[in-house]
């Protein structure tokens, strides 16, 4: 079998746009300081082990959700 080789032309759009490696970085950074956070204060009841940090983390899960999902359709009109 013969395996069809890609060329690679320097229009190729890109995976994921600016936008959207900025808002996963942002939801990593969120993820990351809310886990910090909890580690930090050591303390079970502690009100930022209890409200802040799960809000925190949350809120990042959600935007590097969102910033995966998120489709630019701005990029398809420049695509074709």
């Amino acid at each position: 079998m013969v395996a069809k080789q890609r060329t690679r032309s320097g229009s190729d759009a890109m995976l994921f746009s600016s936008w959207n490696y900025k808002t996963l970085i942002l939801g990593l950074v969120l993820v990351i300081v809310g886990f910090t956070a909890m580690y930090i204060e050591n303390e079970v009841q502690g009100f930022i082990s209890l409200y802040v940090s799960p809000i925190m983390i949350m809120a990042g899960y959600i935007t590097v959700i969102f910033a995966i999902i998120k489709h630019d359709k701005r990029n398809d009109d420049n695509a074709e």
